[in-house]
């Protein structure tokens, strides 16, 4: 299994170019893994159109200290409409994939295009959105050799944990329980909230993967206690696309879920690769299930 990792890290390494996220193909000798994929139902026309007359949130950029890397980081974050600091708010982690930085989702995703659609339509609970750059270095740039820097995806666990959700808890108002905090992601963070959040169910109650990479542990590292898991994970959803070749790391959590009865999500989107059309799908979905 660890040999089949590095194949399939060393394959996206070379279909990167110009710290952009790959689209990605079938990996050759990639095993497939048959396992029961939950209905895939389309997206409502225009849900990532800007509506028309409809409230808007606020998009800020701001920096925290992060002693975890000894420097000031940036952040981006989305505040839902008519934000209101006498009110206390749920928080969803939303990270980027390996070419990405901290406005990779504004850029390609537009959350906040997103979610304002389904704050008009009460399909969502308000939120905060936090959308860090999940590369833990002091050069955290997504330029040049990106994988060269990838140890930093690990060390952002840390980052996470100890730096930046104090300081999101300490500047804007928000619940602190794990019952009102979410973490989710693209490719490389995808496998970042699915090692963090099933890691770290103290702190996370709700995981989202969207076409996670091959830095995704293994199940059994994942979910080492299935009965904890069952017990404290609320939600655990998954969507990849049919062609992509990291479908693997997806279906191979499904299938030891299945197996142990472990609730779990995993939507196949039909005829799409590793792109921007499944992950911002992977959000209106998420979006609409947590903090219910």
């Amino acid at each position: 299994m660890k040999k089949l990792f590095l194949t399939s890290a060393l394959a996206l390494c070379t279909l990167c170019a110009n710290a952009q996220e790959p689209n990605i193909g079938m990996f050759p000798g990639m095993p497939k893994i048959e396992v029961n994929f939950n209905p895939y139902v389309a997206a409502p026309e225009g849900f990532d159109k800007p509506g028309q007359g409809i409230d808007n949130g606020t998009i800020e950029e701001t920096e925290y200290e992060s002693k975890t890397v000894g420097t000031m980081r940036k952040v981006t974050i989305y505040l839902p409409p008519k934000y209101d600091k006498k009110k206390k708010y749920p928080v969803l982690y939303l990270l980027h994939g390996i070419g990405g930085d901290h406005k990779e989702w504004l850029n390609g995703g537009v959350p906040q295009i997103i979610m304002d659609n389904l704050y008009a339509q009460k399909k969502a609970e308000p939120m905060i959105i936090v959308m860090p750059n999940g590369r833990a270095l002091k050069d955290d740039s997504a330029t040049g050799n990106v994988y060269a820097k990838a140890n930093g995806f690990a060390i952002f666990e840390r980052d996470l944990i100890d730096d930046l959700i104090p300081f999101i808890q300490g500047k804007y108002s928000t619940y602190t329980d794990k019952e009102h905090r979410a973490v989710a992601g693209l490719s490389m963070g995808g496998g970042q909230s699915l090692n963090f959040g099933l890691g770290n169910m103290d702190l996370f109650a709700y995981v989202g993967g969207f076409s996670s990479a091959p830095n995704t542990k293994q199940p059994e590292q994942l979910i080492p206690d299935v009965e904890k898991t069952k017990k404290e994970n609320k939600l655990l959803w998954m969507v990849c696309g049919g062609q992509d070749g990291l479908m693997f790391n997806s279906s191979r959590l499904k299938a030891f879920c299945d197996e142990k009865g472990v609730p779990c999500t995993l939507i196949e989107y039909p005829g799409e690769g590793h792109n921007f059309v499944v992950w911002k799908y992977g959000l209106f979905n998420f979006a609409q299930l947590i903090f219910k």
